[in-house]
């Protein structure tokens, strides 16, 4: 894969647009923030037997400016791709840069420190995920899944200028990235819709008050 980018600069671009959906799209019903693996995470079999990210998938309706949300550790990457055969071979190495990327950061490592990835739903169509860290290992191992994605109503304003296909990281990842940790009152709630409720208002600026912490900590760090 080209190395086009840094992964430190994929996973701000990343959370930033996350930050602007909160401020700009929370107000509007039909998109919705997914948590992949709901309670049990994003990783593989051997850590989590009872993962089944397919039937996790399985009649939720994905549709263009929706988040899917990965909460993990630092030794699970995610890796999204528009190629079937990268998917089914579970190897990105090869891939090439416009239909393929690497969203999460740091050499992979047994660190059990939470890390969560938000990812932004940018493209119409089949849309596949996986990690790719130990040559493919986790992700035969049942860290893989598939979705369909609509057009639905679009794209938010404060995603419509975003390319389709961020760029994708570096096969040298950096380990000193801080970690994107998004509160968890972000996530779509049980019944899937975003709820204009003062109460979800008074999260929502927790909310923004956590992400202005975290990313002027990350501009230190980029400085």
């Amino acid at each position: 894969m080209s190395s086009s980018g840094s992964s430190k600069i994929l996973l701000l671009f990343s959370f930033s647009l996350f930050l602007v959906f909160i401020f700009h799209g929370a107000g509007v019903g039909a998109y919705q923030n997914y948590t992949v693996g709901d309670s049990l995470g994003w990783f593989d079999k051997l850590k989590s037997p009872d993962v089944n990210y397919r039937k996790w998938a399985a009649g939720k309706n994905f549709s263009l400016g929706d988040f899917l949300i990965f909460n993990t550790d630092k030794n699970h990457s995610v890796v999204q791709t528009y190629n079937a055969t990268t998917y089914r071979r579970c190897d990105y190495n090869d891939a090439d840069a416009d239909d393929t990327t690497e969203w999460s950061a740091g050499d992979p490592t047994f660190d059990a420190s939470p890390v969560t990835v938000p990812v932004p739903l940018l493209r119409v169509g089949r849309t596949f995920f996986f990690s790719g860290d130990y040559d493919g290992e986790q992700c035969l191992h049942g860290q893989h899944f598939a979705i369909n994605v609509t057009r639905g109503q679009g794209l938010p304003p404060s995603l419509a200028a975003s390319p389709e296909s961020p760029p994708p990281t570096s096969n040298d990842r950096s380990a000193d990235m801080p970690d994107t940790v998004v509160p968890s009152n972000l996530n779509s709630p049980p019944d899937g819709n975003v709820k204009e409720t003062s109460e979800a208002a008074d999260g929502l600026f927790a909310a923004a008050a956590t992400a202005a912490a975290w990313l002027a900590g990350l501009g230190i760090v980029l400085g």
